[in-house]
């Protein structure tokens, strides 16, 4: 019975025998699963490029989400004004920048409007001295750039851009813009910053006579405003002063009369007569008195042509006259070709047109001065174009007489002469100057006021007889 049960000890197992089996992966399974997406990602080229497509454009909803997100808050919070530089704000409100800028750092105030600028552009002015001597004035304004800008407790944001791919096609400058950004419940403040900018602007020509020149089709200020010259400082001849005055003034007080009528609302005015008469003097006199500012337009002028004539007439700046000096010398019976060989590109028939043509402009007055009338076409001095045709001499008896006592009598009377010397005197001058042009001597009053400036007046009354010359009485 022994015999047959098997002894352990003699049989013992291998230890290979005893290790567990390995196992393969089975379809199915968890792990299996993980390791195939993984191998998948890790090893398709086309789902990489596919995932990096979509993040890309996620980010890329996202970042326009947030420009449009952006832009939506803009226009609902923020409120922006832009102003150009052909808009007469654009250098007002420059203008009143550079003041506050000035004004907070000589006398800085809690109260005023605070600006801070770092790109910074200056504008250079002569401005002339009583001693005859001239001075340069520097005056920084905001350049192109970001500027800020504190205005009644709202924040502002100035923009200042210039363009510099393209130009204005007449005046040959760049367009400029600025931009004024704040919050939308300040939009209010933006009336009052430009009202308050033109009255600043207003208030430094107060009392003066601006002068507007021609730069391509645009009329800019000429230097610095001028002092009025009072009208009574201008002595014509007897009636010729009042006569001008009151047309002008009737022709202000009647416009609702010239539209009710139909008639094209301008007037003309032609001044003529000798070199030193006074004719420019009292234009500028008479635009002082009614407060009107002076546009010099000059018909040589190189690069002016036909359109660019009809766009300056039709375009000058309020309560301004247009002053045409030596009509004659631009067209001498329709001959437009200088001396030194430039021919003119206004023509003749161009600006008879600007004048009463069916494109010109209205609201308009234009002075002309010629010192030889019998120059001028007759086309050109017809009514219509020219309302007032208007003899300026030379001194007569009564106006060498009021000069004298204007420059030598009351206050400015020097110490070594007597009110009644002047009277004589000014008497003895009127009877010299009757006796002169009965002998067709004649003289200027140009002549006499810059003699009278550089004599007392008992050297005037014994010299001023070397000033008569011949002439032809003009007519």
């Amino acid at each position: 019975m022994t015999d047959n049960i098997p002894n352990a000890s003699t049989a013992p197992a291998s230890v290979s025998s005893l290790a567990p089996a390995p196992t393969l992966p089975v379809d199915g399974a968890p792990g299996s699963t993980m390791s195939l997406v993984e191998r998948f990602m890790n090893d398709n080229p086309y789902f990489q490029a596919g995932f990096g497509l979509m993040a890309s454009v996620g980010l890329t909803a996202v970042r326009q989400g947030v420009v449009v997100g952006t832009a939506a808050l803009r226009r609902r919070m923020l409120v922006t004004l832009e102003i150009n530089n052909k808009d007469r704000a654009y250098e007002w409100f420059l203008a009143w920048m550079a003041k506050q800028t000035s004004e907070q750092a000589t006398k800085p105030s809690r109260f005023a409007p605070w600006t801070r600028s770092h790109q910074l552009s200056v504008e250079t002015t002569v401005e002339q001295r009583k001693n005859g001597s001239s001075s340069a004035l520097f005056k920084l304004v905001a350049g192109p750039g970001t500027h800020y800008v504190q205005y009644k407790g709202a924040w502002m944001q100035v923009k200042r851009e210039r363009e510099t791919r393209s130009m204005q096609l007449m005046s040959g400058t760049p367009w400029e813009t600025v931009t004024l950004t704040t919050l939308s419940r300040d939009r209010k403040l933006f009336p009052e910053l430009l009202t308050e900018a033109r009255d600043a602007a207003m208030a430094g020509q107060e009392g003066k006579l601006v002068i507007h020149t021609a730069w391509g089709i645009e009329w800019r200020p000429f230097g610095q405003p001028r002092i009025k010259r009072p009208l009574q400082s201008v002595v014509l001849a007897p009636d010729v002063a009042e006569t001008i005055e009151n047309d002008v003034k009737a022709f202000l007080d009647r416009r609702q009369w010239y539209a009710d009528r139909g008639i094209p609302y301008r007037r003309g005015f032609l001044l003529h007569g000798p070199p030193g008469s006074g004719k420019t003097s009292f234009i500028q006199a008479l635009a002082g008195s009614l407060s009107y500012d002076i546009c010099v337009l000059n018909l040589s002028e190189r690069g002016l042509a036909d359109d660019k004539l009809f766009h300056l007439l039709s375009n000058a700046p309020e309560r301004s006259f247009i002053l045409i000096e030596d009509i004659d010398a631009a067209f001498n019976k329709r001959v437009q070709t200088s001396e030194d060989g430039y021919q003119s590109s206004v023509t003749f028939s161009g600006f008879l047109n600007a004048l009463d043509g069916v494109a010109s402009g209205e609201e308009r007055i234009i002075f002309m001065t010629t010192n030889h009338v019998d120059r001028l076409d007759p086309a050109l001095i017809r009514p219509g174009r020219v309302d007032l045709n208007q003899l300026i001499d030379d001194a007569t008896p009564e106006q060498a007489s009021v000069l004298f006592k204007r420059f030598y009598g009351g206050r400015t009377a020097s110490e070594d002469i007597t009110d009644i010397e002047v009277s004589q005197f000014a008497d003895h001058l009127r009877n010299m100057v009757h006796e002169e042009m009965q002998s067709g001597r004649r003289v200027s009053m140009a002549a006499l006021q810059g003699f009278f400036i550089r004599n007392d007046a008992r050297t005037a009354i014994d010299k001023c007889g070397d000033l008569f010359v011949f002439k032809t009485p003009a007519s």
